[in-house]
């Protein structure tokens, strides 16, 4: 468990990189993150074709800034179950046959469904590339600045501080509940509402604890951040053109347009 527990943070210690992508300032990186998901979710349910241009955006990133995927992948795979039963339904509802492959007909169905999920894959590691660049600290100082509701920061910031809590605290009382029952394997289905109740109230009350040491050191929800660096030529570039790239991704069909260039040179 504490392994675990480790693990939910180790993107944010990869944060303190020295690459040109963890230099970037880290309004470019927000705002760009921004614009790639916006454009990757406006595309239909079956434009899977014109999504795979898109995979340049966390391949570049992912070797520019030394991320390993592998890290990234695993927490991928977390959210993979939502969006799997969010679109396995088109398999059974949308029976019209797409396309033929080796005499195989593709339905309109699975063509959603594995659209849906490889929107989800992109979106999911835009943020994950974003967390493990970018210190949250300055991410949550940015979104001040671009004037965000305080509230939906302040659920962001505290949602991230307290999984660790409350992860904490289900660890110590299973613990507990395995000292003094050192005969069951797990919780007992009779014991798991009180076990519940117990981790809500201590949870509770350990997250007052730490917000009120946060007031202690400083943190205010209102305080905007005043020594964020400005942004420079690169930061500027690095904004305009990959924001260009996912605009001309979303307006123009680059798949057809490139066969269409291909069959007219060779």
């Amino acid at each position: 468990m504490i392994n675990k527990i480790h693990e939910l943070y180790a993107l944010e210690q990869l944060a303190d990189g020295s690459t040109h992508i963890h230099k970037l300032h880290p309004l470019a990186k927000l705002l760009t993150s921004a614009v790639f998901i916006v454009t990757v979710v406006s595309f239909d349910r079956y434009s899977l074709g014109r999504l795979i241009p898109y995979i340049f955006y966390p391949a570049l990133l992912m070797a520019l800034s030394e991320t390993p995927y592998s890290m990234l992948f695993k927490r991928f795979l977390i959210a993979l179950p939502f969006c799997l039963f969010a679109g396995i339904s088109n398999l059974f509802f949308d029976r019209t046959v797409a396309f033929t492959v080796g005499g195989v007909a593709v339905s309109y169905g699975l063509v959603s469904l594995i659209t849906i999920l490889f929107k989800t894959y992109l979106c999911v590691m835009a943020v994950l590339i974003l967390v493990s660049v970018t210190p949250f600290s300055a991410l949550t100082g940015e979104m001040r600045r671009l004037r965000i509701p305080g509230i939906f920061i302040t659920m962001f910031e505290m949602t991230y501080r307290y999984i660790g809590v409350l992860l904490i605290e289900a660890y110590s009382m299973s613990i507990a509940y395995s000292l003094r029952c050192p005969n069951k394997r797990g919780i007992e289905i009779k014991d798991m509402g009180s076990f519940a109740g117990q981790l809500l109230l201590r949870s509770f009350d350990r997250a007052d604890r730490v917000y009120n040491a946060m007031k202690c050191r400083g943190y205010a929800l209102q305080n905007i951040p005043r020594n964020s660096r400005k942004l420079m030529l690169y930061d500027i570039v690095f904004s305009v053109v990959v924001s260009l790239l996912c605009v001309t991704f979303r307006l123009v069909d680059v798949n057809s347009l490139s066969s269409r260039i291909l069959e007219r040179f060779f």
